[in-house]
């Protein structure tokens, strides 16, 4: 039943511009699956969407492609176009993105493999990031000062 369900969520969001996981959750009743939001949050985690913005001001979630040889380019467009500022508290990176922007970066970061990050949390606007230590912080901050630069 997952299974189809992923797949179903994949032909969806090809096929209309869904903003949120309300959104999926009543295209997905609407197919006949019946989901709660922790399932489509679930899922949206594990399928590795993230959002990109559309020409009309809005966003849509779309299906990132490991496939893809530029696939590293991407996210660290990802990263770059959503990015405003970063600081940090002890081993703790705050990473503030273009507001809506958060889950995107967070997944751009998560896709860049970073060994320092033990893990981040994404609001709307905010991504938290617990680094192994207060050093590690500083190395993670100078590398994305540079992919920011670039």
């Amino acid at each position: 039943m997952k299974t189809k369900r992923q797949a179903k969520m994949l032909e969806l969001i090809k096929k209309n511009d869904i903003e949120t996981q309300e959104e999926l959750s009543d295209y997905l009743e609407r197919e006949g699956y019946q989901v709660t939001q922790a399932t489509v949050s679930r899922d949206i985690r594990e399928l590795k969407l993230t959002k990109v913005a559309m020409s009309n001001g809005r966003q849509k979630y779309v299906a990132l492609q490991e496939t893809d040889e530029n696939l590293s380019q991407k996210y660290v467009r990802v990263f770059h176009d959503g990015f405003v500022s970063m600081d940090m508290a002890q081993n703790i990176l705050v990473i503030k993105t273009v507001s809506g922007m958060a889950m995107a970066v967070a997944a751009a970061l998560d896709a860049m493999h970073m060994h320092e990050i033990v893990g981040c949390i994404a609001g709307d606007d905010t991504i938290m990031c617990a680094i192994r230590s207060v050093d590690d912080t500083v190395a993670v901050m100078n590398r994305l000062k540079k992919l920011v630069e670039d």
